[in-house]
């Protein structure tokens, strides 16, 4: 009996029929089995099985594991079988093994209802060690703490557990049920595009390939951006591609190097149309075992955004929401409430922590108060509300029953809740306010409190970005919010050519619980337009991009698309605590390869088709640093 599992999907030729394929997990191979199918219904049946070691016990058994599970080994005992048991008793754990034996019932009481195969067990008559395995560097259990630099470096030991084992067989899944929506049922073509590019302005910072024409390098794209608009001019009309992208971006913690989005790119389409289309591709992929997602998505604008959540990726799983106070204080004595509302943009704000008295430490306050004053040079006063209904704080002095019961109010706060109070420009304190609400719910779930429960799945659309932003190193000139592609949002366009900084894109994001898992936006298709954003607004030299301004000339279609966060979407949905987790080789967070020790350096021989010299001193000088 092969091991099966049955697959459905729509027929492209016939949405109406239902086609079923079976999955046979035997085929090509001379095993009749694989480790976790085995049940009651094979007694009897003579079976072989090749699979790792897991476990070995006294010489009577042992467990042998693959990639679908575990099955008990039972080593045979008499004299006639001696070899065998010889062989099996000393093969180290981890040890490569073919059995091959009859399928027999468990005795009575020996069941173990936590495997699935726990009712059976297989009587070995005969056995083969395919591979011996040398002591290992760390026990491949779930359960065994092994630091993640030594993941990295035994990755291919790492990739035997069952948790990774799980998470790269539910990625192919989702990245299989996607082609299947994009591509069968909606006639979207996948298309590869190049690797080896040239340098694209603004955005994140792109590794360089050398070539071998004097001075001049590849850019690796940090996604197909211009070649799906490329495409979209070709005429291909819906595009799609599951892209390796690449980012310079240095340490970060939960970045990788070079990284995986699901690419797409639709002609006369517009914004609605593209996040029905990724409404309806996430509710198709969705993983079973996952429960369901309901659709349409909320949506709210950028600055609602910032406004109640002090981010532009906001965790809508637990409340503590922003709150403008402005209002409840505008008559109050405090000075520095009256300076902050005395400004363009100032602003008075306040979160509501339920039940911080109870939850939280003196200390946790300071640091949360610390934590505001270091990373956004913003000053917080706390508010705490007493069991008899009265608030402490050192601004109650300048506040009238009056005032204090309409703060309580505006707050909806409860005995020994505990408000944070900010005031200042708006978007520097909702930005304080949203960083120590997310601090916030770190330090009451530590505390026992269960806020963002992992297993719900919150999707959220943000729309109405702004069109440009100003720079952080010179403010006086603009860049992209995203990138310079993006059109300005209809009702704005007039202001791109008298008032940029007040223009609205057509840009949105794909946010799932706090998370950013995908970004698009409908792209200018006028090449005038294309132009003037780049000389003009952005003052870019557009001639790095005449190939893509000539093609806008040739009769582009309207285009728009998006592309999703593959590897963190992933590890979303398997609530991974990295996104290296749900990588088969992943770098480490300051970009290495610690199992193969990329980068690594190449001689002066290597490098000179290429006609690059390396100043070897400093590398020298770099190498005795890491």
């Amino acid at each position: 009996v092969n091991s099966v599992t049955a697959l459905s999907c729509w027929s492209a030729k016939a949405p109406k029929e239902f086609t079923v394929f079976i999955q046979d997990f035997n085929s090509f191979v001379p095993r009749t089995n694989t480790c976790g199918e085995l049940r009651s219904a094979h007694v009897g049946q003579q079976v072989t099985l090749y699979g790792w070691v897991q476990y070995q016990r006294q010489g009577l058994f042992l467990v042998l594991r693959d990639f679908q599970g575990l099955t008990q080994i039972v080593i045979p005992q008499d004299e006639a079988h001696s070899h065998v048991k010889k062989l099996l008793a000393n093969a180290p754990v981890e040890s490569v093994v073919r059995v091959t034996g009859i399928v027999a019932p468990r005795p009575p009481g020996q069941e173990n209802p936590k495997m699935p195969t726990g009712d059976i067990e297989v009587k070995v008559e005969a056995a083969e060690i395919l591979n011996s395995c040398k002591k290992l560097p760390f026990e491949i259990k779930d359960f065994v703490k092994k630091s993640e630099a030594l993941r990295m470096q035994y990755r291919y030991l790492d990739l035997r557990s069952f948790q990774m084992q799980c998470n790269l067989r539910l990625r192919s899944q989702v990245v299989m049920k996607m082609r299947e929506y994009l591509c069968n049922l909606h006639g979207f073509v996948d298309v590869e595009t190049p690797t080896l590019f040239k340098r694209t302005p603004g955005g994140a910072k792109e590794f360089l390939v050398p070539s071998r024409e004097v001075g001049k390098f590849y850019s690796l794209p940090q996604s197909p951006q211009q070649f799906k608009q490329l495409l979209m001019v070709g005429g291909l009309d819906r595009y799609f591609q599951v892209a390796r992208c690449y980012r310079d971006e240095g340490s970060r913690p939960d970045r990788q190097p070079e990284f995986t989005q699901i690419d797409i790119e639709m002609s006369f389409v517009d914004q609605a149309g593209i996040q029905r289309m990724i409404e309806g591709l996430l509710q198709y992929s969705w993983p079973e075992e996952r429960g369901s997602i309901s659709t349409p998505f909320p949506s709210m604008t950028y600055e609602e955004a910032l406004a109640h959540y002090g981010t532009d990726k906001p965790d809508t799983r637990f409340g503590m929401k922003i709150v403008d106070i402005g209002g409840s204080l505008q008559r109050s004595n405090i000075q520095f409430v009256q300076n902050a509302l005395s400004y363009p943009r100032g602003a008075v704000k306040a979160i509501c922590i339920p039940q911080g008295v109870r939850y939280l430490k003196n200390k946790d306050l300071e640091s949360l108060k610390e934590s505001a004053k270091s990373q956004f040079n913003q000053e917080i006063m706390e508010i705490i509300c007493r069991p008899d209904g009265s608030l402490k704080s050192l601004l109650t002095k300048f506040l009238g029953e009056k005032q204090q019961s309409e703060l309580i109010q505006a707050l909806n706060m409860q005995v020994d809740d505990v408000a944070l109070l900010a005031a200042g420009e708006h978007k520097q304190v909702c930005s304080a306010l949203g960083s120590l609400r997310l601090e916030t719910a770190n330090l009451l779930e530590a505390a026992g409190l269960v806020l963002r429960d992992p297993t719900t799945f919150h999707f959220l659309w943000v729309v109405d970005f702004p069109l440009f932003l100003p720079k952080e190193e010179n403010p006086t000139e603009l860049e992209s919010a995203h990138h310079p592609f993006t059109a300005p949002h209809p009702s704005d366009a007039s202001l791109l050519y008298s008032d940029p900084t007040k223009v609205r894109s057509q840009h949105y994001d794909l946010v799932l619980n706090g998370n950013e898992v995908g970004g698009g936006s409908i792209r200018i298709h006028s090449a005038e337009q294309q132009r003037f954003v780049l000389e003009k607004v952005l003052k870019e030299d557009s001639e790095v991009l005449s190939h893509l301004l000539e093609a806008l000339e040739f009769g582009a279609p309207p285009h728009g698309g998006i592309a999703l966060g593959l590897d963190r979407l992933i590890s979303l949905i398997v609530d991974a605590p990295s996104i290296r987790d749900v990588i088969a080789f992943p770098k480490s967070f300051k970009g290495r390869d610690l199992m193969g020790n990329a980068p690594d350096y190449v001689t002066p021989e290597e490098l000179e088709p290429y006609h690059i010299q390396v100043s070897w001193p400093l590398a020298e000088k770099e190498a005795k640093k890491n």
